[in-house]
């Protein structure tokens, strides 16, 4: 019998996981891990407030206005040598695309079924003007990772903290 893949986000241990929505994370920027992908994105105060207000995919022409504005914060982190919020901006361009893609992968954006024992559900029933958003966001993503100085940064602070 095939194993049945589940969400990552069942029996989840919070104890464990490195981010903690009460440390401000730009007082205490040591306590901060850059970890993998997005991590971390949804609990890291004051970033989250700050950049998540302005995180939206709904279409093409939201997606753009959403990107530009969250890369122009991550240049703006930069500039003033904050490299969590970077890190962070980073995050929320990398998640614009992996939602977005979800929403153009499946119908609702609904990865699984959740009173089906967590089945997959069919990819390709999604919506194809999420997968032009997503393509905004990725190129976004890119731009920012590819960034000299955020690249830098990112990698002294592996070293220094993790």
């Amino acid at each position: 019998m095939p194993k049945i893949q589940q969400p990552s986000y069942l029996n989840f241990d919070t104890g464990s996981y490195p981010w903690k929505p009460d440390i401000d994370y730009r007082r205490h920027p040591e306590k901060y891990k850059v970890g993998k992908g997005e991590q971390g994105v949804l609990i890291c105060e004051p970033y989250k407030s700050e950049i998540g207000q302005h995180w939206r995919f709904k279409n093409v022409e939201i997606a753009i206005k959403s990107s530009e504005q969250i890369f122009s914060m991550f240049s703006q982190y930069l500039q003033n040598n904050d490299f969590v919020g970077a890190d962070m901006a980073r995050k929320y361009l990398q998640m614009g695309y992996t939602r977005a893609r979800r929403y153009a992968n499946y119908k609702g954006g609904v990865k699984y079924q959740k009173d089906n024992d967590y089945k997959l559900n069919e990819r390709g029933t999604g919506e194809a003007e999420k997968a032009a958003a997503a393509q905004i966001f990725y190129d976004k993503y890119k731009q920012a990772e590819a960034n000299p100085i955020y690249k830098h940064l990112k990698s002294d602070w592996k070293k220094r903290y993790g």
